[in-house]
């Protein structure tokens, strides 16, 4: 049996900055991790993007926190030397009949205190990006992040103030007796853990570790809903220096363009709703992406996409819904005084990370 103050489930961007913040108050922390390397998850397969805070609905959290995130996360990454970089972003119209949506999506960005956006027509745009479209809102404020280094820079924040962070430790079950919650780990060296605050940050799996919890009401657990998104790569360089994306989508951004701290150009995500997780690539799903991507790049060559890499999003709303925000239920919701849960941290969690470590640890602070 093992004793301490607080446990975090999930090793990804979130549970290291809550770990971070929980530590950076003076708590001893212990994170366990299921897989053998930080990050495995939903963490390690997005586009690494720092987001403004355009899409999100005024006075929801994904608002609130990507855009105090954002702030942080660029202060944060120039004090720890993280590789970033602040290059903007194009959400472009691909026809007339969407200046009407690009306008919305401006006026909802200055809604949640966006800096640095504007409304540019088809001169502007072209000047800026021969290659472009129509009409596009600015976006001068997003960026890219190299987020495995931003991983390990939450990591070593928290184990300098004294957290561990525990390796093929996956979560099994807890229960809670009194005032502290007991809980059990498996892998190769299994262990029982009493803690007076338990996490749950472990993305994907959130909501499997809840129902693992002897004692918790079922009723807290909200639905779970998957997206599968594909990303496919491309051989050479883009002739943009933006993030160029389209008119927001049901289920996701459309499939935009970025690339990373190197050069390398990939397009994705698509939205493919799921019942399981699966990681594979359809090849077949290219043929929607040149589509897509020849409104707003009419140029692109055939044969230029090659399959990447796929991600799942946990989501709280289903098909057809509008889509969920993100759900931290502190110890008045789960009714636990040692349990706090997360469900749904999709995009933007990984630009909202330091706010959403800085949320959680004040809620139980």
């Amino acid at each position: 049996m093992f004793k301490s103050e607080a446990v975090v489930v999930g090793a990804g961007v979130i549970g290291l900055s809550i770990a971070r913040a929980l530590a950076g108050r003076g708590l001893e922390v212990l994170v366990l991790e299921a897989e053998s390397r930080i990050g495995q998850g939903v963490s390690s397969r997005n586009s690494e993007v720092i987001h403004a805070g355009l899409y999100y609905p005024p006075g929801s959290l994904k608002a609130r926190f990507c855009v105090e995130g954002r702030r942080s996360l660029y202060r944060y990454c120039s004090e720890h030397g993280v590789p970033h970089r602040r290059c903007g972003k194009l959400v472009v119209a691909t026809t007339p009949d969407e200046d009407a949506a690009v306008q919305a999506l401006y006026e909802r960005a200055q809604a949640n205190g966006v800096e640095d956006i504007a409304l540019i027509g088809r001169e502007h745009l072209k000047a800026i990006e021969p290659d472009a479209r129509h009409s596009a809102l600015v976006s001068g404020t997003t960026g890219i992040v190299d987020g495995h280094a931003l991983m390990l820079a939450y990591q070593g924040d928290a184990e300098a103030a004294g957290a561990a962070v525990q390796l093929r430790a996956p979560f099994t079950e807890a229960h809670v007796s009194g005032a502290s919650i007991t809980l059990v780990t498996g892998g190769h060296e299994p262990a029982e853990i009493e803690t007076g605050l338990l996490v749950n940050a472990a993305g994907l799996q959130a909501w499997d570790v809840s129902s693992r919890l002897r004692g918790l009401d079922p009723a807290t657990i909200p639905p779970r809903h998957l997206t599968k998104g594909s990303y496919f790569s491309m051989s050479g360089r883009a002739p943009f220096s933006h993030l160029i994306y389209p008119v927001p989508m049901p289920g996701g951004l459309g499939i935009h363009l970025t690339f990373d701290l190197g050069g390398a150009v990939r397009f994705g995500p698509d939205a493919e709703w799921v019942d399981e997780i699966d990681y594979e690539v359809d090849p077949e799903r290219g043929n929607a992406f040149y589509a897509a991507i020849r409104r707003y790049w009419p140029d692109l060559p055939n044969g230029a996409l090659a399959p990447d890499y796929a991600g799942i999003r946990p989501r709280i709303a289903g098909p057809g819904e509008p889509a969920g925000d993100f759900i931290i239920q502190g110890p008045a919701i789960t009714g636990h005084k040692g349990y706090v849960a997360l469900y749904g941290i999709e995009s933007p969690g990984l630009t909202a990370s330091l706010a959403i470590g800085d949320y959680v640890a004040n809620l139980v602070s």
